[in-house]
């Protein structure tokens, strides 16, 4: 072989072998959740001191358990246009950011597990991408959002809160015997199961499609949501001692996108105002053109105003107020969207399974 074409042979495996090499610490996770399909990746460097770069994030709006409420069950045709995405998303990810197949992992969220005929999706995942689904308990989830979502050394004076599709959970940890020890919190509604439940009790056809009404059942049914909070909270009475509050989910980022409506690319925790998210639900209710004149020169907001509906964003923003309204003392609290609650279940997977680090709790 002559010198040159051996030069030339060296040099594309030292390039092929660098470039396998780059990719072994990126990771990517495909979450099937209620509202919609999430696709992370993300660069390691160590993830134990929170040192890992959002290479991207993307979603697609895939209402998959839109049909739970009615009779528990995904619908077949919802099962197969969410199996489609995550496939053609799969192959994506291996093309565009080399991710190799065994640092992909896909979940599905607590509020998809309420399905009674989640094996069905499982199977169809399994016969399409050839990789398992898991599906991570309201529990799990909680644990996983305070874990990538906050950093250790806050660990112990936080409570953090996720308004998801289906469900609302989170929870907080408190040190026993010199260990970590996590507390989950789950409430059974939903910004989507809490829309279905409203519409529910309008029970006079012709009312169906009106809005007024939609909103008079909202503001009729929000005591028994505080309740059903409060009942929350007091179970683990520690939660209400704790003086930062990190919330995550869809709620809040259609709150921050819409009400803000400014750059927060730069930091992982926008700091939140009670009275902003009470001026906010006004404007909601009663001059939702505002944000609809808004979507229309916003991209952020234009994505917004597509993934939810306004009877969505209405019942996501009645569940953020009254968990608020259920902690005493918050105005001695701090208040955050944790933004990276996105992609928080991704990074609990990828401490989990390192075999170089080991897990706090």
């Amino acid at each position: 072989m002559h010198t040159r074409s051996l030069y030339y042979l060296l040099i594309t495996i030292l390039f092929f072998s660098l470039k396998s090499f780059a990719q072994k610490d990126i990771y990517a996770g495909i979450e099937i959740g209620s509202k919609g399909i999430k696709f992370s990746v993300i660069d390691v460097n160590n993830i134990k001191k929170g040192d890992y770069t959002i290479l991207a994030f993307w979603t697609e709006n895939i209402g998959i358990a839109k049909n739970i409420s009615i009779d528990g069950s995904l619908a077949q045709e919802d099962i197969n246009n969410a199996v489609n995405v995550v496939y053609g998303n799969l192959l994506t990810i291996k093309k565009k950011y080399n991710v190799s197949d065994e640092n992909i992992f896909i979940v599905g969220s607590s509020g998809v597990a309420m399905a009674n005929n989640t094996e069905v999706l499982i199977n169809k995942v399994k016969s399409l991408t050839n990789k398992d689904l898991d599906f991570i308990d309201a529990d799990t989830e909680g644990k996983m959002l305070l874990k990538g979502s906050i950093p250790p050394t806050e660990y112990g004076d936080a409570l953090i809160l996720d308004i998801g599709g289906g469900n609302t959970k989170g929870g907080y940890v408190n040190v026993l015997e010199n260990k970590f020890k996590f507390f989950p919190l789950n409430l059974e509604y939903g910004t989507i199961t809490l829309t279905e439940t409203i519409n529910k009790t309008i029970v006079i056809p012709s009312q169906i499609n009106s809005l007024s009404v939609y909103k008079e059942k909202a503001f009729e049914y929000a005591p028994v949501l505080r309740e059903k909070i409060k009942d929350v909270l007091n179970s683990k009475p520690m939660s209400l001692n704790k003086k930062k509050i990190y919330l995550s989910g869809g709620a809040l980022w259609a709150f921050t996108t819409l009400f803000y409506n400014k750059n927060n690319e730069d930091t992982h925790f926008v700091p939140l105002e009670l009275q902003d998210i009470i001026d906010y639900d006004a404007i909601l209710k009663n001059n939702f053109t505002v944000y609809e004149n808004l979507a229309k020169t916003n991209k952020n907001a234009d994505k917004v105003i597509n993934t939810y509906s306004q009877r969505h964003l209405i019942a996501a923003n009645t569940i953020l107020i009254a968990s608020l309204e259920s902690i005493p003392n918050l105005k001695s609290k701090k208040i955050y969207f944790a933004k990276e609650g996105q992609i928080a279940w991704l990074v609990s997977y990828v401490v989990d399974r390192s075999k170089k680090i080991k897990s706090v709790f």
